[in-house]
């Protein structure tokens, strides 16, 4: 008996020494380049981890400035107008993007086509008069040198840039309605963009956004993408704009703004914990 637990025993040291070193080889996938808490009312920042200054591409952030134009515009009309339909030769990455689509719907799954279709029908001059007035990043709708892209792809790793503190600048006037816009077209906006449930009663506002660099030689080096999720978050009468920003360091089956998205509502019943509340009393949720 005696040897047999020492046996026992070695075989249980053995694999958990295994244990760590597979832990310890694990991949870190991407790190989070920036977390961004502000007080939706006020704009006073709560919370600010890592370098939230500098500006990358926005991806499909950029659907929730762009909604706001759309619908100021007049080219929006309300959550399900207007229904445009999927035609041959639009960009389809996936199979949810080839059927037809409405402002609803652009937002849910991302379509990058029903973007374009609006971004032409405003036209360069009259996107970049709104991010400027928006304060959105470089509201630079150039697209690739020389490659006169700018109304369909400006917002995907190419020459429109936004840092985390952009992003929350402009969701903070949008929550609280304070853009230079008309009050329908930010009330319209907010009414579209995706809910989940952020925990402990906290209701999360928000939008994906992934992309990746382009290499020297062409293509896209899909081991360094971006994620981006921004949005506002409620719990009764407390309400907080947010950006997370990621950088992938491996190659992941999944996109990076999904795993930005998962990673922030995980983390946010915790971070809510320290923020000032006006539901209750103390912080976060409020009395015990």
């Amino acid at each position: 008996m005696p040897e047999t637990k020492r046996t026992l025993r070695a075989i249980l040291t053995i694999l958990a020494s295994v244990a760590m070193l597979a832990g310890a080889a694990a991949p870190a996938w991407s790190a989070t380049l920036c977390t961004l808490v502000a007080e939706a009312e006020s704009g006073r920042t709560v919370l600010e981890e890592g370098d939230c200054s500098t500006r990358v591409t926005p991806a499909s952030t950029f659907k929730l400035p762009l909604a706001v134009m759309g619908f100021d515009a007049g080219f929006l009309k309300g959550p399900h107008a207007p229904l445009l339909p999927y035609k041959d030769g639009y960009v389809a990455w996936i199979d949810a993007w080839k059927q037809p689509a409405d402002p609803t719907r652009w937002l849910t799954y991302s379509v990058v086509w029903y973007s374009q279709q609006i971004t032409h029908a405003l036209g360069a001059d009259r996107l970049r008069r709104y991010a400027e007035a928006f304060g959105y990043g470089n509201a630079d709708f150039s697209g690739d040198p020389g490659q006169d892209n700018g109304l369909d792809r400006a917002w995907i790793a190419s020459s429109l840039t936004v840092s985390p503190r952009e992003q929350v600048g402009f969701l903070q006037k949008l929550v609280t309605g304070t853009l230079p816009v008309s009050g329908e077209a930010m009330t319209m906006t907010r009414a579209i963009v995706e809910i989940r449930d952020g925990g402990d009663g906290w209701t999360i506002h928000g939008k994906t956004g992934g992309a990746f660099p382009r290499l020297p030689g062409g293509g896209f080096d899909r081991a360094r993408g971006w994620g981006w999720y921004v949005g506002w978050a409620e719990k009764g009468d407390d309400a907080y704009v947010f950006a997370r920003l990621i950088r992938d360091e491996e190659r992941h089956p999944v996109s990076p703004g999904l795993r930005a998205r998962d990673a922030l509502i995980a983390d946010w019943p915790e971070m809510a914990a320290g923020f000032p509340s006006r539901s209750g009393s103390g912080k976060g949720s409020g009395s015990d």
